[in-house]
């Protein structure tokens, strides 16, 4: 590890630190990915880190390519002490709204964990259920914390491999490469073949 991605890694830590400094044994960072594309889950991943933990590479999800996300995700999964992910889908999106579908995940996720957390550093989100763990929102979080960012990388992988998934059985609208988000390709498909099971209703209504 080069000193540059490793005084990276140290600042990603302070919160963390400083937790642990003021007696926390176990942080759970939250993050989620999917809250934005036009079909497909919402999916809320749940992670504690060991203390020491120091993977080249994490970072926010958005800023890491997908070949190298697809490496650290293996090394996140296999050196996490616990790690869960929440997956609501489309049509329980629909019904309760996308913010509420995300709350839902990340309690979800929350109750898989098989260790419970001293406290959970979570992505933007408040008023929310984490079977009460005490938690702090943070703005920008999955930049700002190693286990958020952690946290969102396993949720991007996860949405990744199941939207290609979806691909195979659904080829027309490009899942694979735009992973349901509202690029003009995939806008352009909803127009020709119109809307398939996983379409978001409450999202493409502005396209059909």
């Amino acid at each position: 590890m080069t000193e540059k991605e490793l005084d990276r890694l140290t600042k990603l830590k302070q919160i963390e630190e400083e937790l642990y400094k003021d007696g926390a044994k176990y942080i759970c960072g939250i993050d989620e990915a999917g809250r934005g594309p036009l079909a497909g889950p919402v999916v809320v991943a749940s992670v504690i880190m060991p203390k020491d933990s120091m993977i080249e590479g994490v970072n926010d999800s958005k800023k890491v390519s997908e070949k190298k996300r697809e490496k650290v995700y293996e090394e996140i999964i296999k050196e996490a002490l616990s790690y869960s992910v929440g997956i609501v889908d489309e049509t329980k999106i629909d019904e309760i709204n996308i913010l509420q579908a995300t709350k839902k995940g990340l309690t979800n996720s929350v109750k898989e964990l098989t260790i419970t957390p001293d406290i959970i550093l979570v992505d933007a989100l408040t008023n929310i259920d984490t079977c009460g763990v005490p938690y702090r929102s943070i703005i920008k979080g999955d930049a700002l914390s190693y286990s958020i960012a952690a946290a969102s990388i396993i949720a991007k992988v996860t949405r990744d491999r199941i939207m290609l998934g979806y691909d195979k059985v659904y080829p027309e609208y490009g899942f694979a490469k735009h992973k349901g988000y509202g690029t003009s390709a995939h806008i352009t498909a909803i127009k020709e073949y119109g809307l398939c099971p996983i379409h978001r209703r409450s999202f493409v209504k502005n396209f059909i």
